[in-house]
């Protein structure tokens, strides 16, 4: 007997039983059936929430953001409330850097759920990729606000108000910051850092001594305090944390060209021409050694080799003038989704 087209449609799978029989073989680790299953589901209803988001998260979690990102903005379409809807197209796009479209969808994630800290930090740090430094800010702050305890969230506190060019605020939350965390180095170096901006370089210099004393040092205090040295006609003192800077981050061209400088105060030259060779091996495209080669050469009467460095110099600069200075920060535009 030849079945109705009736009996024929009600035996034929519709969109949403596709979707949970692709669900239940990625569970069952099935995951080719599970990708064959979404593609059927998502054919048969392009709108479905369930597969749209399901295999968007089945790509993402495979780090492949490409193929996840339409499909949780699919996803997005068909219920814009959906809290986990938002927050994973805002991280897929992330991992492209496409940050606006990322900034939007977190945006209205946080919307739903204000007092997500986790999705305020993702914000804060996703507004400084795009050069929105005082949303970031903000955005920062209100997460350490929920929560206090965390170290991690006083360093983006206090980033981000450097960012943002409010020394007078990051060097309060840097106070903030030890004295609820008096071991931690990273207190110790921000704190130093902002005496040094607001005119009080001197009262930072234990502080980044005990920065410098950390277990598991990095290569900022060892920078700042030969930085400071040299700043102070100290140039001999600066050679040693400055070459420490380097030992620990090989490609930190600002210690170069300070180690660079240490040497040129007290007149070896041919000792900073080398050590600014080398950081132009590591970075060929960084201006500043090449600005401190023509000042070498220039000193010593080679006049053809400091105009050709001054030239690249200049050249590197315009390319790239974020290498040598902040770029300012700019507002988000707060256009409709």
């Amino acid at each position: 007997m030849i079945p109705t087209l009736a009996l024929l449609l009600l035996q034929a799978p519709n969109a949403e039983s596709l979707s949970e029989q692709a669900l239940a073989a990625a569970q069952q680790n099935r995951p080719e059936e599970a990708e064959r299953l979404w593609r059927q589901a998502i054919a048969l209803a392009p709108s479905l929430h369930s597969a749209n988001f399901n295999l968007g998260y089945f790509y993402f979690s495979r780090n492949d953001a490409v193929r996840a990102t339409p499909l949780f903005d699919a996803a997005a379409r068909s219920r814009p409330d959906d809290f986990n809807t938002r927050y994973m197209a805002g991280a897929a796009l992330s991992q492209l850097n496409q940050t606006d479209a990322a900034l939007r969808h977190w945006r209205a994630a946080l919307a739903l759920r204000p007092d997500h800290a986790k999705l305020l930090q993702l914000l804060a740090v996703e507004y400084s990729k795009g050069r929105y430094y005082r949303d970031a800010a903000t955005t920062a702050e209100r997460a350490l606000a929920l929560q206090p305890s965390d170290p991690n969230l006083h360093i983006l506190a206090v980033k981000a108000r450097q960012d943002a060019q409010d020394h007078p605020a990051a060097l309060a939350l840097a106070e903030r910051f030890l004295s609820r965390f008096p071991e931690n180095p990273r207190a110790h170096f921000e704190l130093a850092y902002e005496l040094h901006r607001a005119g009080r370089p001197i009262e930072g210099l234990p502080y980044l001594e005990r920065a410098m004393e950390a277990g598991e040092p990095w290569e900022e205090p060892f920078y700042f305090y030969g930085e400071l040295l040299v700043q102070q006609s100290r140039p001999a003192e600066a050679v040693a944390p400055l070459r420490r800077a380097i030992e620990i981050r090989r490609d930190y061209i600002a210690a170069w060209v300070m180690l660079a400088r240490a040497l040129m105060a007290q007149q070896k030259f041919d000792e900073a021409k080398a050590e600014l060779l080398r950081a132009v091996e590591i970075n060929p495209r960084h201006p500043q050694p090449h600005l401190l080669l023509s000042q070498i050469y220039f000193r010593v009467g080679n006049e053809a080799a400091a105009a050709q460095e001054k030239e690249l110099s200049l050249r590197l600069r315009r390319e790239d003038p974020g290498a040598l200075e902040s770029l300012p920060s700019r507002a988000f535009p707060h256009s409709p989704k």
